[in-house]
């Protein structure tokens, strides 16, 4: 732990660090706008000040805080809230095992760290930058530096709108549509990752079983849409062929 502040200095100073703040810049104000949506709506759905920091700053999900605060505003049963929100963050699930070779040389506590600060945005461009885990010493201080930068950047602008929409609740009508931003910048988000037919029907099935089960209670469509789309897709892909290799 003692070699951590050089190694972070190392990180910050490294050219990947602004590659990553900079590329993430392209899409932090719609992401901001929508940060700054759900501190309003938090407030406005009557939670606490403390209550609507304390979520924001721990759960860092705004996709799952927006799903939770109907449920918690209509006083849902807890297990609803959880199985909810634990059904919109399963992509992060995926996030974590596709990057699970990028990152398991580093210490647990940093592993967790980049886990936390990781976010739609952040894990599309990685990827994109980087297709391949790293092979050498360079390229993992590259990687890291590149997550470091683009991860603490959207972070930062999230937390900043989020507390700025918590701290002007009262005075940020809701019927602004600020929230239209951040649907834009998912919307960028989902057409980025639809990249093979499978993705694109399970994505299409998703919409259209969310639209159909629309009158569920407690925003059960959403668990209903999720549930659907995998089952759909489990059936229809295809199982991989065996590997001959291990076979001799």
């Amino acid at each position: 732990m003692t070699d951590m502040l050089p190694r972070w200095r190392r990180i910050v100073a490294h050219p990947e660090f602004r590659a990553g703040a900079r590329e993430i810049s392209g899409v932090a104000p719609g992401l901001a706008a929508w940060g700054l949506m759900t501190g309003v709506a938090m407030v406005q759905s009557g939670m606490s000040t403390v209550e609507a920091l304390a979520m924001t700053l721990l759960v860092f999900a705004g996709s799952s805080q927006l799903a939770a605060i109907p449920l918690i505003a209509a006083s849902a049963p807890v297990w609803v809230i959880l199985a909810t929100s634990f059904c919109v963050n399963l992509r992060f699930v995926v996030f974590s095992a596709h990057l699970r070779s990028y990152i398991m040389h580093l210490p647990r506590p940093l592993r967790l760290l980049v886990g936390y600060v990781t976010a739609d945005m952040t894990y599309v461009l990685f990827v994109r930058r980087y297709a391949h885990p790293p092979t050498t010493a360079a390229e993992r201080e590259a990687q890291l530096a590149y997550l470091a930068g683009g991860g603490g950047l959207n972070w930062a602008s999230w937390q900043a709108a989020s507390i700025a929409g918590i701290a002007l609740a009262h005075s940020v009508p809701l019927h602004w549509g600020l929230g239209f931003a951040g649907i834009l910048a998912l919307t960028g988000v989902a057409c980025s990752l639809a990249s093979t037919t499978m993705r694109r029907v399970s994505a299409g099935v998703a919409g259209a079983a969310a639209v159909a089960a629309f009158a569920l209670p407690f925003k059960l469509n959403i668990v209903f849409a999720i549930a659907v789309a995998v089952a759909l897709c489990l059936l229809l892909e295809r199982p991989a062929p065996p590997d001959r290799r291990s076979a001799t």
